[in-house]
C-alpha cells in the first residue's frame, strides 16, 4: 500500500488547515463557556484567522477576556 500522499505537500497542507481550524473552533467554545458574547463579525475574523500563532495568542486570551476586544487587543483589523 503506497502511503506516500500522508507525507505530501497536500496532505501537510490539510492537516495544518484543520489545526487551525481546531484552534479558532476553541477560541469560540471557550468564549462562549466563559459567558462572553461574540458578534457575527467577530466569529467571521477569528474563524477566518490562518495564522495559527496568532489563534494561539487569542485563546491565551480567551482564558481571561471579558469581551472579545481584549481577545484582540493589539491586533490590527
Amino acid at each position: 500500500m503506497d502511503l506516500s500522499f500522508f507525507q505530501s505537500q497536500t496532505a501537510q497542507q490539510l492537516r495544518a488547515e484543520g489545526e487551525t481550524k481546531g484552534r479558532a473552533e476553541a477560541v469560540l467554545v471557550l468564549l462562549g463557556h466563559r459567558g462572553v458574547e461574540v458578534s457575527e463579525e467577530d466569529r467571521e475574523r477569528i474563524i477566518g484567522c490562518g495564522d495559527p500563532d496568532v489563534l494561539d495568542q487569542w485563546l491565551k486570551r480567551a482564558l481571561t477576556a471579558t469581551s472579545t476586544a481584549e481577545v484582540f487587543e493589539g491586533e490590527s483589523d
